[in-house]
């Protein structure tokens, strides 16, 4: 099966993109990374280093520290697609960080967008 060229492009290519969207509407770098942080596991440190390596988006997912189990909970429209039912596993965690930053970019409570379940004492 042939691979998605957006596997191949690196995440440094598209991560101005990211900050572009999200500084137009009024958000930071630092939520920007935080997302990206919350969704793959790494830490402010090794997402640096992978930005200045180059990775590629496969190899970025493929290894991540920790990829976020509440990523699940992530669902909604994408590219005209509902990010719950793309199939392709990579894709699917791509999708995921573009609907996490597009919910950035439209204003929603940092909170929500990393799928904080409120406590027992909340």
């Amino acid at each position: 099966m042939k691979k998605h060229r957006v596997y191949a492009i690196s995440v440094a290519s598209v991560y101005p993109h990211y900050l572009a969207k999200a500084e137009k509407k009024g958000r930071t770098k630092a939520e920007v990374d935080e997302i990206i942080c919350w969704l793959t596991g790494h830490s402010q440190q090794t997402l640096d280093e992978e930005l200045a390596k180059q990775t590629s988006f496969e190899d970025f997912f493929g290894q991540a520290p920790r990829l976020n189990p509440a990523r699940t909970l992530i669902t909604g429209m994408i590219c005209g697609y509902r990010v719950e039912d793309i199939e392709e596993p990579l894709m699917r965690e791509l999708r995921y960080l573009d609907k996490l930053i597009d919910e950035l970019a439209k204003g929603r409570p940092m909170e929500k967008i990393l799928r904080k379940q409120p406590g027992p004492s909340d």
